[in-house]
């Protein structure tokens, strides 16, 4: 099931998450994990997640792959969001650097994704997760290549 093949036909990336965003459709991967984007500008983009007790790993802290997802979400709607019509994206590499644990106690965390550079067929992205108090939790970058749309 492609979300974008929803869209109207011709909306550049930013057009398309714009209006998600104002329809207040998430992907189904957001509903499962409880992530939200929240804001998207021309290559800088916001989603938040409610990390829970079912994102917990044995040891009662947040699952490092649920932390990545969040983050890999930011790198990949900042890229969507500079992309022409007909060009979508996926991840080639993700490298995650983890700075504090995250607990279901940590409350609502924010992802701020920013897209560093696009060719014609890479882009680079970073992303920086942080808890409400602005404490750095985690940190991104992000390798994706760049591909037509195929609906």
């Amino acid at each position: 099931m492609s979300m974008l093949a929803d869209l109207p036909p011709g909306l550049s990336g930013i057009e398309q998450l714009r209006t998600l965003l104002a329809s207040g459709r998430q992907p189904p991967i957001h509903e499962t994990l409880d992530i939200a984007l929240v804001s998207v500008e021309d290559g800088i983009v916001a989603v938040e997640a409610r990390p829970g007790d079912r994102h917990l790993n044995p040891a009662g802290v947040v699952q490092g792959g649920y932390v990545a997802t969040v983050l890999d979400t930011a790198c990949g709607c900042a890229v969507h969001s500079a992309l022409r019509p007909g060009v979508v994206y996926s991840t080639l590499e993700l490298k995650v650097a983890y700075h504090r644990p995250v607990t279901s106690r940590t409350g609502l965390v924010r992802a701020e994704g920013r897209l560093l550079s696009l060719g014609k067929r890479a882009a680079f992205s970073e992303a920086k997760l942080t808890d409400s108090d602005g404490k750095l939790l985690a940190s991104a970058t992000s390798t994706l290549i760049l591909m037509p749309l195929e609906i």
